[in-house]
């Protein structure tokens, strides 16, 4: 197969767990060019099952985390078969899969520092019949550094402008920033929590997944006691290069704060947003003080509460949408998996050291082989 011409199939769920994305994309050209996306929601069973084991809130034995890397493959299957049926696209015609998977813990210090991130991409393999490259950040971790944030060199590719300062700034369940320098130069970090946090709390007190329009949190008041201890947590204060998740930024980490317990749950969303505003615009205007654009893509772009915010606390920088420059804010992640496969194929690094803080660069991902076009399938059902 042509891989100049072939497309490559990207998916990622990401720290908040509310879908699956899938995407479609060329590299025909100098930039990747999106052909399709698509979203699965997660079962809301097993979205609950994952989420309370990746903020340590539930025990898994052994033979129940077989069965839910198996499950958890059968839906990214899913995903990428709807994708195919949507856009018409022969699977025989595609390159390969870059499959993220689903984060259930991240611990990249430590005297054995891993990473762990569950799909089977045999099961994707063997349900959609297409070559997978999965397991993107253990290389990486291996060789010193925090397998996180990958995005930043796919950032530089698309959105760096020689002489010119920006930041890329991902809202996910995490924030991360990339900062472009004007002389070339890419760093990247987490710098604390996002959506997770305020999606958790909106789920718990008002029963619905995420805070539309962020009009919970505009309904409270921010409480400065609350924002202040937790703005004393560790990481915070943490030099990059940096990398968090849900293991340390949940619900029972908010717990742990006395103030709470005499807020309302508005006065508390509202405190959360103010939190990942406060941490992000920290980040930003001691790593990129001279970045004159931030470019804003993730979920949390949808937010209008929180855009907001990151207006008023960054002015007179320019906060906008990535799809100001024509890239998908809501895609680009799983873009980002489908350029990390063609490296993969190629042989070619993807991580960047002076990110992630590994020793030097490292070709990432494991390659999973489809069968053969003749060989029988065995048809595995997504989760219900």
């Amino acid at each position: 197969m042509n891989d100049a011409s072939a497309p490559y199939l990207g998916l990622i769920s990401g720290t908040s767990a509310d879908s699956i994305d899938a995407v479609l994309v060329s590299f025909s050209r100098s930039v990747p060019q999106l052909l399709a996306s698509h979203a699965l929601p997660w079962p809301p069973t097993l979205r609950d099952r994952m989420l309370a084991l990746a903020q340590g809130e539930a025990a898994l034995d052994v033979d129940a985390f077989g069965r839910l890397d198996v499950e958890i493959g059968c839906c990214f299957a899913d995903a990428a078969l709807q994708l195919l049926e949507q856009s018409g696209t022969a699977a025989q015609d595609v390159r390969a899969i870059g499959s993220h998977g689903q984060t259930l813990r991240h611990r990249p210090t430590g005297a054995y520092p891993f990473t762990l991130q569950l799909g089977d991409p045999s099961v994707i393999a063997e349900r959609c019949r297409i070559d997978v490259v999965a397991d993107f950040r253990r290389a990486d971790i291996a060789a010193g550094g925090q397998g996180a944030p990958l995005l930043p060199a796919l950032h530089a590719m698309l959105l760096g402008r020689p002489g010119f300062a920006r930041v890329v700034l991902n809202l996910g369940g995490i924030a991360n920033i990339t900062v472009l320098g004007s002389d070339g130069s890419v760093r990247g970090f987490d710098t604390g929590p996002a959506n997770g946090l305020l999606d958790a709390w909106c789920q718990r007190h008002r029963g619905e997944p995420f805070d539309r329009d962020g009009a919970f949190a505009s309904s409270g008041h921010v409480s400065p006691g609350l924002l202040d201890a937790m703005l004393t947590d560790s990481y915070f204060a943490l030099p990059p290069p940096k990398s968090t998740g849900r293991e340390h930024f949940h619900l029972d980490w908010l717990a742990t704060h006395a103030q709470l317990a005499a807020l309302t749950p508005a006065d508390v969303q509202a405190t959360l947003l103010e939190l990942t505003a406060r941490s992000v615009v920290t980040a930003i205007t001691q790593q990129a003080p001279t970045a004159e654009e931030i470019l804003v893509c993730g979920g949390g772009v949808h937010n209008v509460a929180l855009m907001r915010r990151l207006g008023e606390l960054l002015a007179p920088r320019i906060v906008l949408s990535t799809s100001r420059y024509g890239i998908d804010p809501d895609f680009l992640e799983a873009t980002a998996f489908a350029w990390l496969a063609r490296r993969r194929l190629l042989g070619l690094p993807g991580n960047l050291p002076a990110v992630t803080g590994a020793v030097g660069p490292r070709v990432l991902g494991a390659i999973y082989s489809a069968p053969a076009p003749d060989s029988p399938n065995r048809i595995l059902s997504g989760a219900s």
